[in-house]
């Protein structure tokens, strides 16, 4: 995964939902097919969520990882 070229960084520490997933979106309506977003969360309910979401939306979520205590990160490729 280290190759995959991130366009756009979204850190929404201290939020819960269902504003992780709205403020996500809003962002990938602002990118073109094909890019990518970094999604870095701290609510553990927002990593199920969050991808489940974008799923349902279309989006291709490439990748969920624990990158500390309480932190993650989503990497969505926005499709359409």
């Amino acid at each position: 995964m280290e190759n995959i070229q991130v366009n756009r960084e979204l850190d929404l520490k201290g939020e819960v939902c269902p504003f992780t997933f709205v403020k996500s979106k809003l962002i990938l309506e602002q990118m073109q097919p094909g890019e990518i977003l970094k999604v870095i969360l701290d609510y553990q309910p927002s990593v199920e969520n969050v991808p489940k979401s974008m799923r349902e939306e279309g989006q291709e979520v490439i990748e969920v990882k624990q990158t500390g205590e309480n932190l993650w990160e989503v990497i969505i490729r926005k499709v359409k």
